[in-house]
């Protein structure tokens, strides 16, 4: 049988070049990441995931690929395009999506928080810190009874008390926590019902973060159930420019795109993973990759990644015309992560009994893509922001 030239863009998962958008030095400095990944991240992933261990010895190499932050935090960081953050985000979790939400969160969620709801002097205190990985960041919203209802239905209380404010009650699933510096607290005032951001410190009285144990995706990130038991904050530490949940709002829009970003970059690395292995799996004398079926789903594996790939380039061209919007976002997490669901358990199929096996990386991808198909609103939540867009009816609220 004769051999073909193998695509170097269909064995990497860019089918279409969208790599090739970039700007020689964006590009470089995409490729001084993804060596980064390769060298730093990848070869500890799996026992990492199956101890259920962070990434956080390696912040000081994430420290200087200079990608934390924006020019706006810290003016020593090189201005980057959201399509060149969005394609970082992309690589992190093609090698490692447990690595891609550590970063997520501290980098996306906590900073962003303080970044589009605090005040200069808050900025100031905290996030130039937070760029050089001197404090790192979590994000409290989720709670244990409250879900996809956060945004009228918290029931952690904030309470003003002369110069501070007194927070009382509990949040489930807060990536970070357990070793943050800073954590970003979202509760509700019970003066005027609106929900409100609060940055506790470290070592807070009545503050407790313990890890969530028997996790089966994301083992690599440390996720906290958190009690507030009369945790006093000074005035000082509410954030200023959070005032309702349309605030809160604000940084989830760009959150969700980036996990839109990580889903496809989650289903990239469980394709890699397949195509890997059906070119080194014999069965009948020849490799699997030889076989029409192995080749069907790989072909469609790629399928859904070139779409998603489509969807977030685009979502990133919005973002830089600031002409993104919520429902837009909620699409695009929406669709790529349901694509996602799907090529990672087509990755997993072909591999058949190995696809089981940390070895062979597809089953951290399978097992991961649960987590990203769930938070930052579930699939049906995102689709009901969507649908909200497309009729002008709130279907939740």
């Amino acid at each position: 049988m004769a051999k073909h030239i193998i695509d170097s863009g269909a064995a990497e998962g860019d089918f279409y070049y969208v790599k090739d958008l970039l700007e020689p030095d964006e590009r470089a400095k995409l490729d001084r990441v993804r060596a980064f990944l390769v060298d730093r991240v990848a070869p500890g992933a799996g026992e990492r995931w199956e101890a259920g261990e962070t990434p956080l010895g390696l912040r000081d190499g994430i420290r200087d690929l200079d990608i934390t932050g924006t020019w706006a935090d810290d003016h020593h960081i090189a201005p980057r395009s959201y399509l060149l953050t969005g394609l970082i985000g992309m690589e992190m979790a093609r090698v490692d999506a447990s690595f891609a939400t550590f970063f997520g969160v501290h980098a996306g969620l906590a900073m962003g928080s303080i970044r589009e709801c605090g005040s200069e002097e808050q900025k100031e205190r905290w996030l130039p810190a937070m760029v050089r990985w001197e404090k790192i960041g979590a994000f409290g919203l989720t709670e244990p009874l409250v879900g996809s209802g956060a945004s009228l239905g918290l029931l952690t209380t904030a309470r003003r008390d002369g110069d501070s404010w007194v927070l009382d009650g509990e949040k489930k699933w807060i990536g970070n926590a357990t070793f943050a510096d800073l954590v970003v607290i979202w509760a509700r005032d019970v003066a005027d019902d609106q929900v409100k951001g609060f940055v506790v410190e470290k070592g807070a009285p009545g503050f407790t973060a313990r890890a969530l144990e028997g996790k089966i995706a994301l083992r690599g990130v440390q996720n906290a159930h958190i009690v507030l038991d009369g945790v006093r904050v000074p005035e000082a530490d509410r954030l200023a420019r959070a005032d309702s949940f349309r605030d809160t709002a604000r940084v989830l829009k760009v959150t969700r795109g980036g996990v839109a970003w990580s889903a496809t970059g989650c289903a990239i690395g469980a394709y890699e993973a397949a195509r890997a292995y059906a070119l080194e799996r014999e069965q009948f004398g020849r490799p699997i990759a030889g076989f029409q079926l192995v080749q069907d789903l790989l072909a469609r594996m790629l399928a859904n990644i070139t779409a998603c790939q489509g969807m977030v380039v685009r979502m990133a061209a919005l973002h830089e015309q600031h002409r993104l919007d919520d429902a837009q976002a909620a699409l695009a997490k929406m669709f790529c992560t349901t694509r996602m669901r799907e090529t990672v358990a087509w990755a997993r199929e072909v591999l058949g009994g190995n696809g089981i096996l940390l070895e062979h990386d597809a089953a951290r991808f399978f097992a991961d893509a649960e987590a990203l198909y769930s938070y930052e609103g579930t699939r049906d939540m995102n689709s009901l922001i969507v649908g909200r867009a497309i009729t002008g009816h709130s279907a939740f609220v």
